[in-house]
């Protein structure tokens, strides 16, 4: 009795819904484990650029901070397309949709999309999370449905209905029903502190976006500042499953 002799005795059909759940939960600890050292980097550095940013006397300082370090959070990638957005409005050709309205507008429009970007950034790999925090007890409980019905079967054809012959053969079926929640159970947890971090990060990044607004719609812009910020390293984005 016990798991090695379950797998044993066990059909395609429990090979398989074991199969799933360990890909379940394999996926899920290799998001859980990624975005938490991804989120622990962002996080410390988007300290450091806060504080740089309101330490800084001009916006040019602010510049030449991303232009030096590149943009590595969501709160420089934010500055880095307000800068981009005056730059590109000046030398418009007024040619396109994209450069239409005034200057307040397309800024608005470029911060809204640094901010939709870095959301959707966030959020990779969620939606695995949250299937297989939902899926998988249910996948468990399928397996043990099966394994129940296959050890009726047996015992059905063996004759003997006594406690000692039903106990083994439920208690492993029942084994598919723990696997079920052992896989669940982390991936819920981390969806849920993962969903209340992005929460907080966007909180913060749109708060903060109202300022850099503030700031670059009201002229404090020096004009030499936006040529060379264009040419920043790009926002280094991640391939996360969604």
């Amino acid at each position: 009795m016990g798991f090695t002799n379950f797998i044993q005795q066990a059909d395609a059909v429990a090979l398989f819904i074991l199969a799933t759940l360990l890909i379940m939960s394999v996926g899920s600890w290799y998001y859980i484990a990624i975005k938490g050292w991804r989120y622990s980097q962002t996080s410390k550095l988007s300290r450091e650029f806060l504080h740089t940013f309101w330490a800084a006397p001009n916006l040019e300082a602010v510049a030449q901070r991303i232009r030096s370090t590149g943009i590595s959070d969501p709160f420089s990638h934010l500055v880095h397309h307000g800068f981009t957005a005056i730059e590109q409005h000046r030398s418009r050709n007024g040619n396109s949709l994209i450069e239409a309205g005034s200057a307040e507008d397309f800024l608005t429009r470029s911060l809204k999309r640094a901010i939709d970007q870095d959301k959707a950034r966030l959020e990779g790999g969620l939606t695995f999370l949250a299937t297989v925090a939902s899926s998988a007890p249910f996948v468990g409980l399928f397996g043990t449905v099966w394994g129940i019905y296959h050890a009726l079967m047996v015992i059905g054809m063996s004759g003997q209905s006594g406690l000692d012959k039903v106990a083994g053969p439920i208690g492993e079926a029942l084994i598919m029903t723990g696997l079920g929640l052992a896989v669940a159970i982390p991936s819920a947890v981390a969806y849920n502190v993962f969903v209340r971090l992005n929460r907080n990060t966007m909180v913060q990044l749109n708060s903060f976006a109202h300022d850099v607004f503030a700031f670059l719609s009201t002229g404090l812009v020096c004009n030499s500042m936006p040529a060379e910020v264009k040419r920043v390293t790009p926002f280094k984005k991640t391939n996360e499953a969604s």
